[in-house]
């Protein structure tokens, strides 16, 4: 009989680590947002799985590539070990509509708001055994993209104000998340584990 599990699907840039208007190319330009990395090690304690789900397209649009992806990606492991802690898996998407590549757009259905990589990690949950509980599971970011992404794939969406900020667009849209808060920290202990 498989486990079920609650998972904490989180957006990088913006959420977990400061935007900084551009794509986030090297450990030197990897900052976490103040309380981000405590914020994964009170979620992680309270039982949550950690997954990290990131759109890149940089690496599409030749501005970065898979292997500092990977490595930035490794150093956000490394910071929150730090706090004791760490992401249980994390999938990216290379791709970019604008910037076609047969390479990186083999996998469609990856780039948010599409669900793709949050159901591959559903589905690689599934191969070791542990069904995801999407009615007890989240998906946390800064963008719409985020939100719609977190509706579609039947978890509960909550939208932070740190690195894009979209509430207005969410409002005007109709794409609303369960939730709010200023930051991942206020996400976690103010709503998710409140």
């Amino acid at each position: 009989m498989a486990d079920t599990v609650r998972v904490l699907f989180l957006d990088r840039d913006g959420t977990i680590n400061e935007d900084i208007g551009s794509y986030v190319t090297s450990r030197e330009q990897f900052r976490l947002i103040e309380g981000a990395a405590e914020a994964v090690a009170l979620a992680r304690s309270a039982g949550f799985r950690i997954v990290v789900v990131t759109n890149q397209a940089g690496v599409a649009r030749g501005i970065t590539t898979i292997e500092q992806v990977e490595d930035v990606n490794r150093y956000l492991n490394e910071l929150l070990a730090a706090w004791g802690t760490s992401y249980d898996r994390c999938y990216y998407c290379p791709s970019h509509p604008d910037y076609p590549n047969p390479l990186y757009d083999r996998d469609t259905g990856c780039r948010k708001p599409e669900p793709g990589m949050v159901e591959r990690a559903i589905a690689d949950f599934l191969a070791e055994g542990l069904i995801v509980d999407r009615s007890r599971s989240f998906f946390i970011g800064d963008k719409i993209v985020d939100v719609e992404c977190g509706l579609r794939a039947g978890l509960r969406p909550v939208l932070v104000r740190t690195g894009h900020n979209e509430e207005r667009m969410c409002i005007e849209r109709g794409i609303m998340p369960e939730h709010i808060a200023d930051d991942l920290y206020r996400a976690v202990t103010g709503h998710i584990l409140a």
